[in-house]
């Protein structure tokens, strides 16, 4: 299947989910807490239930992993990387700021990724090569190349484990003219739609970051981990417009000569 179609299919099927979830979404639905202390609900689960009912029936053999309910393998060499409620805090309070990811993978190559944010019926889709896309409308991050004009995100400030890093990220907000928690995806979709310069996450699964690239890149941006290796799968997560890419990641890690190591 060709670049564009695997992109329509992703976000045929990420929508899908999200509308299961939106199903749920502020009717006081109640909350299991996993091993690692974050949150699950029978609206994630039900989410991911009607993903992977699809791909079974349009992608026969492609493999499915999800954030609730484990890897199915592949024997088509392809799968299916699956958050069905990416942001369920906000979604269990009542904060419109989640969203359904899915990517399609081959090896550690993203063939394309779709986000959807029902809660505020936005979406974006994008394949390498197909640009990235929201409502019809083609994408663009923003052209800003000065920090303290800039809106840099991340999705909260508990996270941090490494001292280091809380301090590059405090470097970076107060180098910015706006600094703000609006996490989870939908900061994401905030750079790649050009109304924030910067989004970050400190600790990020497969099934959070993968679909993530191709949407940041094929809208102009940079995506990285927080080292600034260009990898969907590192673990974190640094997305910018192309202009501040080397600014931000200097002040995340300004302690060598050139900041993170980078490929931008």
């Amino acid at each position: 299947m060709n670049p564009a179609a695997l992109m329509e299919a992703a976000l045929e099927v990420a929508r899908l989910g999200g509308a299961a979830a939106l199903r749920h979404w502020r009717t006081g639905i109640a909350a299991e807490w996993k091993a690692d202390g974050s949150p699950v609900t029978a609206a994630d689960r039900e989410a991911e239930s009607v993903i992977r009912e699809w791909i079974a029936r349009r992608f026969p053999g492609d493999g499915v992993l999800g954030e609730e309910l484990g890897e199915t393998p592949s024997t088509t060499g392809r799968r299916w990387i699956v958050d069905p409620i990416d942001g369920t805090k906000a979604f269990l309070a009542g904060v419109p700021l989640w969203g359904s990811l899915v990517a399609v993978v081959e090896g550690e190559r993203v063939l394309a990724g779709a986000a959807a944010f029902p809660a505020v019926a936005e979406d974006l889709a994008a394949a390498p090569g197909e640009g990235c896309w929201s409502g019809g409308v083609r994408c663009r991050v923003s052209g800003v190349a000065d920090l303290a004009r800039a809106t840099v995100c991340i999705t909260d400030l508990s996270g941090f484990t490494d001292p280091a890093r809380h301090a590059g990220w405090d470097r970076l907000a107060a180098a910015a003219r706006v600094g703000r928690t609006w996490g989870d995806c939908y900061g994401y979709l905030l750079v790649a739609t050009g109304r924030a310069e910067a989004m970050l996450d400190t600790v990020m699964h497969d099934w959070d970051s993968a679909c993530l690239q191709p949407i940041i890149v094929e809208a102009g941006g940079v995506f990285t981990d927080w080292d600034g290796r260009p990898t969907p799968f590192g673990g974190s997560a640094v997305a910018t417009n192309a202009a501040l890419a080397g600014p931000v990641r200097r002040l995340l890690a300004p302690d060598t000569p050139n900041g993170p190591r980078a490929a931008y």
